[in-house]
């Protein structure tokens, strides 16, 4: 495993923490946990990491946090497609306001249409098909603020360069 790698796995780990430590942190809404910390993750490792890191990242902190009991399996769909959505898009772009929307709409819209399958077929639930759309979005939306707040505190102290030179070098 090349260095860089071992760096961003390092990385990844304390994101994953961050999520798990604050996972205490959230809102319900409806019938599922609203958890922002994990969309300014999502935000955070698509700027620092890439789109891979960041699903990486989404999958582990779900899994961890359905194993505490502290999530429901509707974590999977929603942080996943919306950590890959704005991971995608930053590497697209480089640019944060268009990184911001894609985390919204791909946890809020994306991750709420396939979080109803999981609800249905494997919780025995029943919901309408946007039943998840609302509260995923009421959760991302807050979410990407903080990060989007974050990172431009970041980007104007230079941390955020140096936190990339450090995961590049």
């Amino acid at each position: 495993m090349r260095h860089e790698q071992i760096k961003k796995l390092a990385a990844s780990g304390m994101l994953v923490a961050v999520i798990i430590c604050l996972s205490g942190f959230y809102i319900p809404v409806g019938a599922s946990k609203c958890f922002p910390v994990q969309h300014m993750v999502n935000v955070l490792a698509a700027v620092l990491l890439g789109p891979w890191w960041g699903v990486g990242i989404a999958f582990c902190a779900s899994l961890i946090r359905n194993m505490m009991g502290t999530g429901t399996l509707l974590a999977f769909p929603g942080s996943m497609v919306g950590a890959l959505c704005c991971g995608l898009m930053y590497g697209a772009t480089k640019k944060l306001l268009p990184t911001c929307f894609a985390e919204v709409f791909g946890t809020g819209v994306l991750g709420g249409l396939l979080a109803w399958p999981v609800a249905v077929f494997v919780m025995g639930k029943t919901a309408a098909l946007f039943a998840y759309v609302l509260p995923f979005l009421v959760s991302t939306a807050g979410g990407t603020l903080i990060a989007a707040v974050l990172i431009g505190i970041m980007m104007k102290s230079h941390a955020l360069d140096y936190l990339r030179a450090v995961l590049e070098n």
